[in-house]
């Protein structure tokens, strides 16, 4: 009789995965590779069971075509898979441990994306490298400028704004070669710019057709790039049980150090998503500017938090709140409602 198999751990690399497939009392059927081209053709023969895949590149592509075929596909972070690899790492032993991480009735999962969720991800992430290659180039031209003595102040439209006049001033003993090599960096980033400025506008244009980022963007702070980042991230929100797991998701919530029943609450844990985590912290420094002329619930919440403490710290708690009433928005369908 054939051994039924109910779990398997996958380990996916560019064209040689690893299969560990084990049974109800979760002895194991089989560990063995199987080549890119054949893999689907594994999970066709296979009766439906779960299926768990290290969060990764190509994981989302895996988890919807395996999804496909009956399949109940869990993604798996990469942290979360660590502590239960029994020994050396390889193939074998990460799946094996991918498939006892998905066995942990306490696991959390990362939400398996849509090919739309993964589109509107990638015009953000063109335009985050947009951005570091137009830090690094103004701080590039600023420092070649300051080798002849010519300063600029920190600041991108510093540098838009003097660049042009030092490059067009023949007194300023800047040698013909550099003053060309500058120039060039300079017209980059004009190029730089505009290319930005376009997928600002795609952003928008994402927001304005979606009803889930344009609810979410009634709350202060939140603008079109951190709404469309977080319905392209996680959907309608219920992958999550709570909003605090949201929260604890973004790497929002603070690290524990607890122990005999006394809690010692430390600095945020800044795990998971980086950017999505950036773009809410950014946004809650912008309300902070706002919240002194205001007098509801959140805004006096916000100023007692400032009083007592840093500025940072209550951009990270205002952060955190967002998030967890972007959470109940998206997973009720609700509107932003200001407490008085």
């Amino acid at each position: 009789m054939k051994t039924k198999i109910v779990r398997i751990g996958l380990d996916i690399a560019k064209n040689v995965f690893q299969v560990h497939a084990v049974d109800e009392q979760g002895k194991k059927v089989h560990n063995k590779a199987i080549k890119r081209n054949s893999l689907l053709a594994y999970f066709v023969q296979s009766e439906p069971c779960s299926v768990g895949i290290e969060a990764c590149a190509s994981a989302h592509y895996w988890a919807r075509e395996i999804g496909k075929l009956g399949h109940e596909v869990r993604l798996i972070a990469a942290q979360f898979v660590i502590p239960y690899r029994k020994s050396g790492k390889n193939d074998a032993n990460d799946a094996e441990a991918i498939c006892e991480a998905l066995s942990r009735p306490s696991m959390r999962f990362v939400p398996v994306k849509t090919v739309e969720q993964q589109a509107i991800l990638s015009v953000h992430r063109t335009r985050s490298l947009l951005i570091t290659e137009r830090t690094a180039l103004v701080n590039q031209l600023r420092g070649l400028l300051a080798e002849f003595g010519l300063i600029i102040s920190k600041g991108i439209a510093r540098v838009r704004r003097e660049m042009p006049s030092l490059l067009e001033d023949a007194e300023n003993e800047l040698p013909d070669m550099a003053r060309d090599i500058i120039a060039d960096g300079y017209q980059r980033l004009c190029q730089i710019d505009k290319h930005v400025l376009a997928y600002d506008v795609r952003i928008k244009q994402i927001a304005t057709n979606s009803e889930s980022a344009q609810r979410i963007m009634q709350i202060e702070g939140i603008g079109p790039i951190t709404a469309t980042a977080i319905t392209a991230s996680i959907g309608n929100g219920r992958v999550f049980g709570s909003s605090r797991q949201f929260s604890a998701w973004l790497g929002l919530t603070p690290r524990q150090h607890s122990s005999g029943g006394k809690a010692r609450l430390g600095k945020i844990s800044k795990r998971g998503d980086v950017y999505l985590r950036t773009l809410l912290i950014h946004g809650a420094r912008s309300a902070l500017l706002k919240t002194a002329l205001k007098d509801d619930k959140k805004s006096r919440w916000v100023e007692s938090l400032k009083k007592r403490s840093h500025q940072n710290v209550a951009a990270v708690a205002l952060a955190a709140k967002n998030a967890r009433i972007i959470w109940s928005m998206l997973v009720n369908g609700t509107d932003y409602k200001v407490a008085v």
